[in-house]
């Protein structure tokens, strides 16, 4: 009798199913239908489906996978992680790199980024798409695996070059920053775009951005705007707020202040700090709405408590002169310092000046010097002439006109008038510098123009004791002086 032997049973994948139709994810790349949005997945139905596939086609990976999705966004990740487990095992892309999203975010598990970036990392080798992304995104941020800018590269890349519009927005990143690649805006201008004719609104705003401010690109407002509304239409906030810079600019577009605050609302809305303050600004200023002091104090506040600076300053004055709210010192105080504390020059100039008072904090002349220097060497004026009053007088520093001169000298040449006035006084009496009655009638002069009202009286004093050459002389030094500011 003839012996046969049976061929060995083939593992025959899954035909199309209810659970394709139902549950298939658009970017599985080993999917068996067009594929289904999570947004608009029906959890219960495509549940039910995918259990009685997956029963019957029990070595099916893609039906695995298709069930812990539907489970995932029917917010059951236990059994989420269940199924992913074991499509993963069968070396299922699609389950390899959602068990990355579910360690990343840990959901149904502990959040592990380690495990995070393995998984990820298991499916990107097999090139799945938005596992490659998401390692990128892993090196980018040092997260499971050490900071590694040249591994975001090669990882945004590798998906980028399989069109994936957020890995080519991510690419284009690096190359503006220079980070794992030699600084290059053409190239950066090239990626964003790729992603911006795709739609991705971030990119269509970084592109903008190229275009605004000329770099790998022509400069060319008007292509700015074009992919700045692109992007606000999308509702991208940071777009809507550039919209909004745009437009209270003039730049690029007919300066129209009512447009501007148009596009700082929408973005103020959704929670931008930077259109907050600019909408703060608007209303504090009038420009494009009544003004509104309480108004602004509202926008100021909601972008002060987000952390941004200039908010924090603004929020800071409007206690510390009482407008639209009852002065409070202390509560000025605490604004300035939060914002002085990130190195907000402004902020920094007046907590000093808080200290150097003795407003909302004891009076405290070493604190105040601090701040003042602080500031005063980031060139602000303010904090330049205050400085030099302390060492004038010596609180806290040592007693020192020949500094004190140096720093009034430093606020008076960018038109400071109390430190004009101080400069001049220190010249008149020969404090710190050599006496030299020309150059303190030159300094009392500008002080006395800008409307100081001691600097007329002390020019008019010094005139009458000098003589018409040397008071013509101080006058020639003003008008050069004031020639040579408004030249710059």
């Amino acid at each position: 009798a003839l012996a046969f032997i049976a061929a060995p049973a083939q593992a025959q994948e899954a035909p199309v199913t209810d659970c394709d139709r139902l549950a298939a994810n658009p970017y599985d790349p080993l999917r068996v239908t067009e594929g289904v949005a999570f947004e608009l997945v029906d959890p219960e139905a495509a549940i039910r489906a995918c259990e009685a596939a997956a029963k019957l086609y029990t070595d099916s990976p893609r039906l695995k996978f298709q069930l812990g999705r539907s489970y995932a966004i029917g917010e059951d990740f236990a059994a989420a992680l269940t199924w992913y487990r074991l499509a993963a095992e069968q070396e299922y892309a699609a389950a390899q790199a959602s068990l990355g999203v579910m360690y990343e975010n840990g959901q149904g598990v502990a959040r592990n980024y380690a495990e995070a970036q393995r998984f990820y990392r298991l499916a990107a080798e097999q090139e799945h798409i938005a596992a490659q992304y998401n390692l990128g995104v892993m090196y980018a941020n040092g997260l499971g695996v050490p900071q590694d800018h040249a591994q975001a590269v090669k990882w945004y890349r590798l998906a980028a070059e399989q069109g994936d519009a957020d890995a080519q927005n991510n690419l284009g990143v690096m190359y503006e920053s220079g980070l794992g690649v030699a600084q290059d805006h053409a190239e950066a201008a090239r990626f964003y775009r790729l992603a911006a004719e795709q739609g991705n609104a971030v990119a269509q705003n970084n592109l903008g951005l190229l275009y605004d401010n000329g770099l790998g690109v022509e400069q060319d407002h008007a292509k700015a705007e074009k992919w700045y509304r692109m992007a606000a239409g999308q509702g991208y906030s940071v777009a809507q707020y550039n919209l909004g810079v745009m437009f209270e600019n003039g730049r690029g577009v007919a300066q129209e202040y009512v447009e501007a605050v148009t596009w700082y609302r929408l973005a103020a809305e959704q929670g931008d700090p930077q259109a907050q303050f600019n909408l703060g600004v608007s209303y504090d200023a009038g420009l494009g709405v009544p003004q509104d002091d309480a108004e602004a104090l509202r926008w100021y506040r909601l972008s002060a408590e987000q952390g941004y600076a200039d908010a924090q300053t603004n929020l800071g004055t409007m206690y510390a002169i009482g407008q639209g709210v009852a002065q409070d010192y202390a509560e000025a105080v605490k604004w300035y310092r939060l914002a002085a504390e990130q190195g907000h020059v402004m902020a920094q100039s007046n907590l000093g000046a808080m200290y150097h008072s003795g407003l909302g904090v004891e009076q405290d002349y070493a604190e105040a010097a601090k701040w003042h220097r602080l500031a005063a060497e980031q060139g602000n004026a303010t904090a330049q002439n205050n400085l030099g009053a302390l060492y004038q007088k010596g609180h806290s520093v040592g007693q020192d006109d020949a500094v004190a001169v140096n720093w009034y000298r430093l606020a008076a040449q960018q038109g400071h008038t109390l430190a004009q006035l101080n400069l001049g006084i220190m010249y008149a009496n020969g404090q710190g510098v050599g006496r030299d009655a020309v150059e303190a009638l030159k300094w009392f002069i500008l002080a006395a123009d800008a409307g100081d009202e001691t600097a007329g009286e002390l020019r008019d004093g010094l005139v009458r004791d000098m003589s018409p050459l040397e008071a013509g002389r101080a006058r020639k030094r003003a008008r050069e002086w004031t020639d040579q500011r408004k030249a710059q």
